[in-house]
């Protein structure tokens, strides 16, 4: 039991990191492959901000969300400029060199040996540390970035964002402020990762940099790819598939390392199958 309960609080974390990536990748068409590095802003700054300040774990997250969405704002704004293939070369370059500044900043970070000991959530005196009080919190915060996600996308908001994605000029014709837009949604889907990477890291209780590496972001790019293009629900999908098929390979009877290769392998084969075949995703409402 206690097994499946891990397995859903993984699910969950990765189903708000689909979700998340979906409204930037579906919504606005551009394709990101750094979404990983934002997760690792925020775990590591929830991480710092109750290891090195002792804050609660709440606050904290809230913090590294913001920190990771004004990054994801800077990010967006600079890359926003880009198009097509130069936009995805930049997203990968931009992970490499968060890995890398969290290796190197040993100082702060502790470089490559990470940062042990990340306490539990509690609230009121009551404590999350169990596996299905966390689970449930968890759950929560998919929840709400779900419907917070759902909201936009029905938005008159969404509806723009949308309209970026199918003819951008034609709606800078129509006085939009395409480029707020794109921030905007940018600054969105990477604080979301942000609360993914708080839940992940106070779960976890440890975290290293290569956690948060270029192979972390193609995964999160499968789970949206899986699921479907500018699709929601087709994210938990994705994530549920996803979380899923590491576990299937180790009951296969593969030894440890044969079935991370395995894995990788596998998240490989979905992402050129459903590109080729089916690039809208299982339930996708968008297709490239």
């Amino acid at each position: 039991m206690s097994y499946l309960i891990h397995l859903s609080t993984l699910f969950s974390i990765y189903a708000i990191l689909g979700v998340s990536l979906n409204l930037l990748i579906g919504y606005t068409g551009l394709i990101s492959v750094m979404h990983a590095a934002f997760f690792g802003v925020g775990a590591y700054a929830t991480a710092l901000l109750m290891t090195k300040l002792g804050l609660n774990f709440f606050l904290a997250a809230i913090l590294g969300a913001v920190i990771s969405g004004v990054i994801g704002c800077a990010i967006g704004w600079l890359f926003a400029r880009l198009g097509g293939d130069y936009y995805v070369m930049g997203s990968v370059a931009w992970n490499f060199i968060v890995v890398s500044i969290l290796i190197n900043w040993e100082s702060l970070t502790n470089g490559p040996l990470g940062i042990p000991g990340i306490p539990k959530p509690s609230l009121g005196g009551f404590s999350f540390g169990s596996n299905v009080p966390f689970l449930i919190l968890s759950l929560i915060f998919l929840v709400c970035v779900y419907a917070i996600s759902r909201w936009v996308v029905r938005s008159s908001f969404g509806r723009v964002i949308k309209a970026v994605r199918e003819d951008e000029e034609a709606a800078r014709v129509f006085g939009y402020h395409t480029l707020f837009f794109k921030v905007a949604v940018s600054g969105i889907a990477t604080a979301m990762a942000g609360i993914a990477g708080a839940l992940f890291a106070s779960y976890i209780t440890f975290i290293e940099p290569t956690t948060f590496s270029v192979m972390e972001s193609v995964l999160i790019l499968a789970i949206v790819i899986f699921g479907g293009f500018a699709n929601i629900r087709g994210s938990l999908l994705g994530a549920f598939a996803l979380v899923l098929i590491p576990e299937a390979l180790r009951f296969a009877g593969f030894s440890a390392d044969i079935a991370a290769n395995m894995q990788q392998l596998v998240y490989g084969l979905v992402l050129v199958l459903f590109m080729l075949y089916r690039p809208q995703g299982l339930i996708g409402e968008y297709r490239f």
